[in-house]
Order: structure tokens, then C-alpha cells, then sequence
């Protein structure tokens, strides 16, 4: 259904039902929050890369341990600071996926972010084998246009 479509549904529906024509807007917002977020897709440089300099791939660490962030061809800006060529840190844990990148990170146990510009986080995670991944986002916590990941390191906590 186009928005159009959308739209002189909603009208019709407001003369029958108020309740539908709350649904009908509630569907109509859906169709166009995706492209909003489209909007506030920002640019990187290709050269860009994010990569985790400590604990290095495959090595055993013992909880806590420090996860030290790294980023070249681009700056840290906190979240909400629209800056060119900026953004911050978000650190996947055990995510086997990658979430949208065309839509805000969603803060979970295994998406957090470091909104206020950090580059390091000491970590507790249970014992066993772990991943570790970083996406860059952009002031609305996006990824960018050209998204910025490291490589998925694994470490085994004692």
C-alpha cells in the first residue's frame, strides 16, 4: 500500500471510527519513520576503519577486563554532536548478526554505547568464548553511510 493509498484510507476511516483512524495513522507512521531515518544517514570517509586494540584476537582474559576501542580516518564526537567525519563507539557482544544499519542502534546487553565519546570499557562477561565487534554510529547513534566495523575478535574469559 502506497502512502497515498495510506493516506485517503486514514480519511475515510476518521469519518467511520476514530479508533480505526488511530491505526490507520499508526501504519502510515510506520511506512515513513524508516526513510526519516535514511535522512540521518551520514557520510565516512572509505578509508575509515574501526578496529579494537586490546584484548587482541583469540586471547584469554580474566573478568574484568579492559576493551580499549581504536578508529583512524575519522574523529569521536559524542552522540547528538553532528560533527563531519565524527561519530562514536557502540560494541557488540555476542551478536551473531549485525543489527540495521540504517536505523539507530538499539541499546541491549549486547549493543552498548559510549555516547559520551569513550574509547575503552572495562568489561565482566560470564566464562567461556565471547565476540566482540565495533559499529560506528553517527550523532543519532546510525551507523554511517559507509558503516565503520571492526573485525569480530573472539576472547575466552577464564
Amino acid at each position: 500500500m502506497s502512502v497515498f493509498e495510506c493516506v485517503l484510507f486514514m480519511v475515510f476511516c476518521i469519518k467511520r471510527s476514530l479508533a480505526i483512524a488511530t491505526l490507520c495513522l499508526t501504519c502510515l507512521l510506520g511506512l515513513l519513520v524508516p526513510s526519516a531515518y535514511a535522512l540521518d544517514l551520514s557520510p565516512a570517509p572509505e578509508a575509515a576503519t574501526a578496529y579494537i586494540i586490546s584484548p587482541s584476537d583469540s586471547e584469554t582474559v580474566s573478568s574484568p577486563f579492559i576493551v580499549q576501542f581504536g578508529l583512524s580516518g575519522m574523529g569521536i564526537a559524542p552522540a547528538g554532536i553532528d560533527r563531519p567525519n565524527t561519530g562514536h563507539h557502540h560494541l557488540l557482544i555476542d551478536v551473531d548478526e549485525l543489527p540495521s544499519l540504517t536505523e539507530p542502534l538499539q541499546g541491549s546487553e549486547q549493543v552498548l554505547h559510549y555516547g559520551a565519546g569513550q574509547t575503552e570499557t572495562e568489561l565482566s562477561l560470564t566464562p567461556g568464548a565471547h565476540t566482540l565487534q565495533l559499529v560506528l554510529g553517527n550523532y543519532s547513534h546510525i551507523p554511517h553511510e559507509n558503516p565503520v566495523i571492526s573485525e569480530k575478535i573472539t576472547v575466552t574469559v577464564e
